[in-house]
């Protein structure tokens, strides 16, 4: 996590209007996968886009990704471990996992 930036870029698109939403979030990483948790849980409009279109786009830095989103279930130890790196990282960990898979062309 050390040299990570604060911030990725998440690109989903819009269940209502089919255009891209990007939104400015914190994140951690393990094992080529990234995890980002929501605060608001499934009220969060781009947790709502990823249920409704799990191909998503997301940027760290200077690289950019595409790949799967998907929530991961609240009562998995690996929630709870993302949870505990969030807060390690930031403070702050407690809401929903959602795991972003990048395509095996980028890993």
């Amino acid at each position: 996590m050390a040299g990570d930036p604060a911030y990725l870029y998440l690109t989903t698109t819009g269940r209502r209007s089919g255009r891209p939403r990007e939104i400015e979030i914190w994140f951690t990483r393990s094992d080529g996968r990234y995890y980002l948790v929501a605060e608001h849980g499934e009220r969060a409009g781009w947790v709502l886009n990823i249920r409704a279109e799990g191909r998503v786009r997301w940027r760290v830095g200077d690289t950019t990704f595409t790949g799967r989103a998907r929530v991961v279930d609240a009562e998995s130890a690996l929630s709870a471990r993302v949870q505990a790196r969030s807060a390690e990282k930031y403070g702050w960990g407690d809401g929903l996992v959602v795991e972003l898979d990048p395509d095996p062309a980028v890993r």
